[in-house]
């Protein structure tokens, strides 16, 4: 049986306490992926990690919108279509495709547009994987001879991209906004796929989401480690549907230490 770890954004910015947009409880979160890379590199066949990457100007973001007397939201702040047409919140960048995106989220069932805090900002620190993952991938590939695979998203400053493998709302003109076809015939070559990461309430929902919706034959596959992911703090319901839907589609959780178990009693018994 060969198995493979979709880690989403394990980022230093989500990650460690100084981050841009901590996430609590994502520091343990790491040390619990980490531990299972390391004491468990032989029942690990392939490792992909995701990469959140932003611009400054980025739809997300502060300065990307004003009000009428030029003040910029505030991180975390819901901006709803309506406000956007009637102009409370003014785009300053793209004006007409900003709006038609607010509009087209929200037509299409996704999340209300919101302001967070500039994170992973490309070529900075924030965007870096956290330290101690990166070492314990660095072991894996010591030990297995292969390499582990980064895929990065969010560099289209016109569109959220919480799920790996689509933009909240594609552009048919921009490729790295599509759904990632080969990213889904990747994994679909494992037995089982292993899913963690941050935020529990955003990407790693919207990833998930995207599977049941897009992948439908990699949902018999796939697996959530449930204490290796965890919340924004006060969003958490934004997902409650999402993983109620996983949960009746059959999508297997597990604690880490359960799967550590299950592995070690493979071990004894080979």
């Amino acid at each position: 049986m060969t198995s493979a770890f979709l880690i989403i954004d394990a980022q230093y910015d989500f990650c460690h306490p100084n981050g841009a947009l901590f996430v609590p409880n994502a520091d343990r979160d790491v040390d619990r992926m980490a531990g299972l890379i390391r004491e468990h590199a032989g029942q690990i066949d392939y490792i992909v990690v995701t990469l959140d990457t932003h611009h400054v100007l980025d739809i997300a973001h502060s300065l990307f919108w004003a009000d009428a007397e030029g003040n910029h939201p505030a991180p975390f702040t819901a901006i709803s279509a309506a406000e956007v047409d009637a102009g409370r919140w003014v785009p300053l960048f793209q004006a007409e495709q900003a709006r038609q995106y607010v509009r087209d989220l929200e037509a299409g069932g996704q999340f209300t547009h919101f302001i967070w805090p500039e994170h992973c900002l490309i070529g900075s620190r924030g965007a870096s994987l956290h330290d101690t993952l990166t070492d314990a991938l660095r072991y894996w590939t010591q030990q297995r001879n292969r390499d582990y695979v980064a895929v990065q998203k969010g560099l289209y400053p016109l569109t959220e991209h919480f799920g790996i493998f689509r933009a909240q709302v594609p552009n048919p003109a921009v490729p790295e906004t599509q759904l990632n076809t080969a990213l889904i015939a990747d994994l679909n070559r494992f037995d089982t796929v292993y899913l963690m990461g941050e935020a529990k309430s955003h990407c790693v929902a919207n990833s998930l989401k995207q599977l049941l919706d897009f992948a439908p034959e990699l949902v018999t596959k796939l697996v959530v480690v449930t204490d290796c992911t965890s919340d924004v703090s006060g969003l958490g319901y934004l997902a409650d549907p999402i993983y109620a839907e996983a949960h009746a589609r059959q999508v297997r959780f597990i604690e880490s230490a359960e799967l550590a178990k299950q592995w070690n009693m493979a071990n004894v018994s080979q």
